[in-house]
């Protein structure tokens, strides 16, 4: 018979997964995450420091945010490692299929490469979790594992239209957690495939630092888990997970708000009429805005997007050149 996870969908989680709908059709519907790319790389690094962080590496926000943005930082080389290793994860959102579970090994294999030494493998030996020197979970021994992910998998694809995919995820999030598949990069990849998974479903949701929201909240969601690990069902965890992403959703409608009153007018305007990654000359630009004054535009829309990083030039190292060309700055 085809596995089956246990749980029960209850009116509370129905109540938030509504909530969660409404802050994402409004996201949606004025494409405001589409149009603000340094939010999207403020978000995106929010999500790989908090998931690395919650394991314990040590780099800060601000290092985290220096070697995403190509400068050197000082730190333990395996924590700078495994940033880098989840940069380059992260990076891969929407090229790839959350329901395959080869693609699953893979990422591992990205985010754990020269940090793991079975990196895209699953473990070859028991696993535990520990509270000091007491053990307080032992993972299914290591011959199940590749049945008990493939029957995971398996349930996975069969929920696609039966239940909703921010349940989904959520289930899988956990059971992959008590599986605990890998002899390390468990949590991480946990946190990233339930993010992959939603974005598949909707893509503003790869944009979503869930992860900065389970670490505010850390030691209740080790909590949650052990509790469902008794309890033999995962409903208490994907309670929990569905108040941190209608949580994570709040913080981003507020900085959308915040960065949106903060965004001149102009700028806002020359984003909104360049399509993502299409290259315009200065004069296309211009047509498109029906600006005549070439002064005006560079003062009042070209600089000011350029200084803000919302976009950028196709020869920076030439930047008066009459060939140069600007596009929606990609992160």
């Amino acid at each position: 018979m085809s596995y089956e996870p246990p749980f029960t969908i209850s009116p509370e989680m129905h109540e938030i997964v509504f909530r969660i709908m409404e802050k994402l059709v409004r996201i949606e519907g004025y494409e405001r995450l589409d149009r603000s790319p340094r939010l999207r790389k403020q978000n995106r690094i929010k999500s790989i420091h908090s998931s690395c962080s919650i394991e314990a590496n040590s780099l800060s926000l601000g290092q985290v945010a220096d070697l995403i943005n190509g400068r050197k930082v000082i730190g333990p080389e395996k924590d700078v490692r495994e940033v880098q290793n989840a940069y380059a994860a992260y990076s891969l959102l929407g090229s790839f299929d959350p329901y395959d579970m080869s693609e699953f090994l893979r990422i591992h294999g990205v985010l754990t490469e020269g940090v793991a030494e079975e990196s895209g493998r699953f473990r070859s030996k028991g696993e535990g979790v520990f509270s000091g020197d007491t053990c307080i979970f032992v993972a299914p021994p290591p011959e199940r594992v590749p049945d008990n992910m493939a029957n995971l998998f398996e349930w996975l694809k069969k929920s696609v239209g039966s239940v909703n995919p921010m349940i989904t995820s959520c289930v899988f999030h956990y059971e992959m957690v008590f599986i605990h598949p890998f002899a390390d990069g468990n949590g991480r990849m946990a946190r990233l495939w339930q993010t992959a998974l939603l974005g598949r479903w909707r893509p503003a949701f790869y944009w979503i630092p869930i992860e900065n929201r389970i670490e505010m909240a850390q030691q209740e969601y080790y909590d949650v888990i052990d509790r469902c690990n008794h309890v033999g069902n995962s409903d208490a965890f994907i309670l929990f997970m569905l108040r941190v992403i209608n949580s994570a959703f709040e913080d981003v409608e507020y900085a959308l708000k915040t960065s949106e009153e903060a965004l001149p007018p102009s700028v806002a305007r020359l984003t909104e009429i360049m399509e993502e990654d299409a290259w315009y000359s200065s004069r296309e630009l211009m047509e498109r805005l029906e600006l005549n004054s070439r002064p005006m535009f560079l003062t009042h829309y070209l600089n000011p997007a350029i200084s803000r990083d919302c976009i950028e030039m196709k020869y920076p190292d030439s930047p008066r050149s009459r060939y140069q060309k600007y596009r929606i700055k990609k992160y």
